[in-house]
């Protein structure tokens, strides 16, 4: 059994992260119906890590160590992203910090969402995902401010981010699947 972690990256009150999370969830459930695959929505809130380098009190390292095994637990990963000010959020990047062979030979898919669909904290993403070794799909699932959210806020996806969705779920998938025998 594959199992396949879909990280909220973004702990902003207010955020449209936690909406985008749950639809990714859903339809990945939804989609994949009767293959080997499970998966699991993991929220970076409910981790509260201290800055990366900084002393940490003995509930900070309780919770690095429980994000540590948590990421440890999956053979693949989509990381729901927000893009502010053209990149990713620091709080997502420093918990990435954290971790290293947790993520070593393991495939990773992005659903973006935010003026451009975060292109850019996607792209961002790439590099860092390159550097800790991680295989990322070709294809992402881009979610615009402007057109799938009313106002801004509520989420309401375009119909055709289905396709993009199975698109990314096949890819991810296959790169999953293939990196667990080298690991």
């Amino acid at each position: 059994m594959l199992k396949i972690g879909i990280i909220l990256g973004s702990v902003r009150e207010g955020r449209n992260g936690l909406a985008v999370a749950q639809w990714t969830t859903q339809k990945a459930k939804e989609f994949t119906q009767g293959q080997d695959v499970e998966f699991e929505m993991v929220d970076l809130l409910d981790y509260h890590l201290p800055f990366l380098g900084t002393k940490a009190t003995a509930e900070q390292g309780e919770a690095i160590k429980n994000w540590s095994e948590k990421m440890a637990s999956f053979d693949g990963y989509i990381f729901v992203v927000a893009e502010y000010n053209h990149g990713v959020s620091g709080t997502f990047k420093n918990a990435l910090d954290f971790l290293n062979p947790e993520v070593k030979d393991k495939a990773l898919a992005f659903v973006g969402y935010g003026g451009l669909g975060a292109a850019r904290s996607i792209e961002s993403l790439r590099m860092i995902a390159g550097q800790l070794a991680m295989a990322t799909t070709q294809t992402n699932v881009n979610m615009s401010l402007m057109t799938d959210f009313e106002n801004m806020s509520i989420f309401k996806p375009a119909s055709y981010h289905d396709g993009e969705l199975k698109t990314l779920l096949g890819q991810l998938i296959n790169w999953s699947t293939a990196l667990k025998t080298i690991r």
